[in-house]
């Protein structure tokens, strides 16, 4: 991949050194980072084609623009050999709208890359010469291997540490990639893409005999894969997005979105009894994708038969976000995306970025006994306890509930953002109760649900001690056995335990079911 030169942007301050394993320095504002604080793509598929402009964090990079149009290139390829002659031109007007789009933001430069349906039309050279010469933007034809190789690498871009199959859906092929310790390893691609089984002649019959055996060529490659399956691809979120209709599924965010094979077998099933028509309008999938979904069924239920994951996961991320991480250093690449995401967001809208550390640090003995995935989410909900103040007050504790729960974030299960969201909820709300989130909160058990209530309730107290982020304030002591919460505070620092901040104090003593102990002390000398 090419590299990028970007706009110079506005400089953030740093919020310090953290303290969670690799959770160290910041590194958005390493010039490395910065070289990637803004990175356009384009993906010409055989489908649709595709800009994504990220911004913001690079570990975590937040969609600065996002636009899809549906060309169907690979439309009638199975019976001429070559794109779609309507298709072209409608990718050729959007390759020149792209191309006055990152003129009009600064973009000296977007990668394009292409895949099936350009690589293997007869006139797929001649369109990409017909797209330089027009726009002067030079398209990279992958072949299906380097495919599955960067949908890998978008996967890895939210899952760093993720392990099992990849499984990326086009309109022309579909492609498969091992990963495991942040690696891609075998890779391996096929023609079952939608818009080429469509094409496949003697119906459904000698369609689904001709998945089966193409899957089975596939599964003697690359084995059973017993860890989780994920799903890269527009018809692959469609299917969800019916599995999250069929099964009432509160949270309406695909990414990371969970389903056992048995649901997938169920979805299928339902899938093929109700009109299409009727599941287009209540899942809110459009027409042209709809239609290619009946075809994407056929190829997941043979999938889950032949490789028998433990569990299937949607990530939204796939080859634009591996273009993305293939200009990552190796460095940032180990990052955790959600502390860096919930950093940049500290450091960009924060009162005052740093204290979210401070915050931590003061609530910190109350979850001495948390796992370190818990202590992760106390870490971001820090970092992020103050970055709605400019929300209207009555508003605040949904606007932050919506933000951690609908947020563009990776490295969260659904369970995790809901947890997120609560806590922060109680950031700025001691009650939960008849809330229009009501259902969300039941996805997380009552135990989970009480400590993200102490979370929210200590991070609103901890608030009211606002000062300098490096000034001795005081610490929280927690005698779980004993029941009592223990404040020590300096005497300079008594003034700011006024009645809102005794208050806050006594909410959270009632949440943990405990006694309230307070003790001043003189602040320490200054040599």
């Amino acid at each position: 991949m090419a590299d990028q030169t970007k706009t110079t942007r506005p400089a953030v301050p740093e919020t310090g050194v953290a303290d969670l394993g690799l959770f160290g320095k910041p590194l958005f504002e390493d010039p490395s980072a910065r070289a990637l604080a803004r990175v356009g793509v384009v993906d010409v598929g055989s489908n649709s084609v595709r800009l994504v402009v990220f911004d913001g964090a690079a570990r975590s990079p937040a969609y600065f623009y996002n636009e899809k149009i549906m060309c169907a290139l690979g439309a009638g390829m199975a019976e001429t050999g070559h794109l779609s002659p309507e298709g072209r031109v409608r990718a050729l007007s959007a390759m020149r709208r792209f191309k006055k789009l990152a003129d009009g933001m600064g973009l000296s430069e977007l990668t394009v890359v292409a895949t099936a349906a350009v690589r293997d039309a007869s006139d797929g050279r001649a369109f990409c010469d017909e797209v330089l010469a027009e726009t002067g933007l030079r398209i990279w034809v992958i072949d299906g291997k380097e495919e599955a190789r960067l949908s890998a690498q978008g996967v890895l871009l939210g899952w760093p540490g993720a392990y099992g199959l990849i499984c990326d859906i086009g309109g022309s092929s579909m492609e498969l990639a091992e990963i495991s310790g942040g690696r891609v390893g075998r890779r391996e691609t096929s023609q079952l893409g939608p818009l080429k089984l469509r094409d496949i002649k003697g119906g459904a019959k000698a369609r689904k005999a001709h998945i089966k055996q193409v899957i089975e060529d596939l599964h003697s490659v690359l084995g059973t894969q017993r860890d989780r399956l994920f799903l890269v691809g527009g018809s692959w979120r469609a299917i969800a997005r019916i599995d999250m209709v069929r099964r009432g599924y509160p949270l309406q965010v695909l990414h990371e979105y969970r389903m056992t094979p048995r649901a997938v077998s169920a979805t299928l099933k339902y899938i093929n009894q109700t009109d299409p028509e009727e599941l287009r309008l209540i899942s809110g999938v459009s027409s042209s994708r709809m239609a290619l979904v009946p075809y994407a069924s056929e190829v997941l239920s043979r999938l889950v038969k032949t490789f028998r994951p433990k569990d299937i996961a949607i990530s939204s991320y796939g080859i634009r976000e591996g273009m993305l991480y293939e200009q990552m250093p190796q460095r940032l690449r180990d990052r955790d995306p959600l502390i860096e995401a919930c950093r940049f967001a500290e450091a960009k809208d924060a009162r005052m970025p740093g204290f979210g550390k401070t915050l931590y640090n003061f609530i910190l003995p109350l979850f001495k006994s948390a796992s370190a995935p818990r202590k992760r989410l106390i870490k971001a909900a820090c970092l992020l306890h103050d970055v709605s103040w400019r929300a209207h007050p009555d508003y605040r504790a949904e606007v932050c509930f919506d933000n951690a729960t609908r947020a563009n974030l990776g490295g969260l299960k659904h369970t995790e953002r809901v947890f997120l969201g609560l806590a922060l909820l109680h950031r700025y709300s001691n009650k939960r109760e008849n809330s229009r989130f009501n259902d969300l909160y039941e996805m997380l058990s009552e135990q989970h649900r009480a400590e993200a209530e102490v979370l929210g309730k200590a991070m609103r107290f901890g608030a009211m001690l606002w000062m300098n982020p490096d000034e001795d304030r005081g610490e929280l002591r927690w005698f779980a056995q004993k029941k009592l919460l223990h404040l020590r505070l300096t005497t300079d620092m008594m003034p700011l335990f006024g009645e809102v901040a005794e208050a806050r104090l006594n909410s959270l003593a009632a949440s943990l079911g405990a006694e309230v102990e307070i003790k001043t002390v003189k602040p320490p000398k200054t040599v």
